[in-house]
């Protein structure tokens, strides 16, 4: 390929320069590998499944939870759903002092992964069913699945 201007050399240029320094933050681009590099922390999907699943969208709400994060560990993995554009945050528009999390289209979008995971604990791990009873519900009944995604999109992306 000959280019011929000197201004789209060095947009050509500039195009390569940004795809390498974005295979530098990544080990492969295998689908699984980025989905890992996203999403397997200890503590990224459990944040996700509090939103979802428990409608929490406050700091001090996700602090609260049965796995115990940390507070520091918490704010650090907000700050990288955030900059991963799985979350976003905004000034709470009835408290401006406080700071509301809401999910994004590509958090959403997680939800049949997360459900597909709910369903395989369901058949190979000791779920409390009972505890878990709208999770497990979402996973079994199609119905409650799409209307919870609905109820995401109206809650956290609408507006």
């Amino acid at each position: 390929m000959q280019i011929k201007s000197s201004s789209n050399k060095k947009s050509v240029l500039l195009i390569i320069e940004i795809r390498n320094k974005k295979m530098e933050n990544y080990r492969s681009f295998s689908p699984v590998n980025l989905a890992v590099e996203a999403l397997g922390d200890k503590w990224s999907l459990l944040i996700l499944r509090d939103m979802i699943f428990e409608g929490k969208r406050y700091f001090r709400e996700l602090l609260v939870s049965e796995e115990k994060i940390v507070s520091s560990t918490l704010a650090s993995r907000l700050a990288t759903l955030e900059k991963d554009g799985l979350i976003m945050k905004q000034a709470d528009p009835a408290s401006k002092q406080k700071t509301r999390y809401s999910l994004t289209q590509k958090s959403v979008d997680l939800l049949p992964f997360i459900v597909e995971s709910i369903a395989w604990s369901l058949r190979y791990e000791p779920v409390d069913t009972r505890r878990y009873q709208p999770a497990v519900e979402i996973a079994l009944d199609n119905d409650a699945y799409e209307q919870l995604r609905r109820q995401l999109i109206a809650g956290h992306l609408a507006g």
